[in-house]
């Protein structure tokens, strides 16, 4: 009997996408614009972090405020369980001590992506 070669391939092809999806180090999801340097993310009345990129240095602490309607967080995915909560009308801040790329997004509406570049 001659076996198909297919569902093997298939199999691999599987294998191999699910031991690379949850690698590390990888960006998280695609956060369009160009970095903007500042310490100030508005969240204005559209469901959005903006700048959604902001590029900052060591040690600088970002504030985050909240001009939507809806409350929102501040997550990072950086592994630090950093997850503040962003009420309607407020403010939370995080200093950014090491020098890397921090994503993140609110845990309340997926949809809003953010990233922090923070040079040495």
């Amino acid at each position: 009997m001659r076996r198909h070669p297919v569902p093997l391939l298939l199999a691999v092809a599987f294998f191999l996408a699910a031991c690379s999806s949850g690698s590390k180090g990888g960006a998280p999801f695609n956060v369009p614009g160009s970095p903007v340097r500042t310490s100030q993310v508005d969240l204005p009345k559209s469901l959005k972090y903006a700048p959604a990129v902001i590029e900052v240095s060591a040690g600088t602490t970002v504030t985050w405020t909240n001009h939507d309607t809806f409350p929102h967080t501040v997550k990072l995915l950086d592994g630090s369980g950093v997850d503040k909560p962003l009420p309607i009308g407020g403010a939370t801040s995080i200093t950014f001590s090491k020098a890397g790329t921090v994503y993140y997004k609110c845990t309340i509406h997926p949809q809003m992506h953010g990233k922090v570049i923070v040079d040495p």
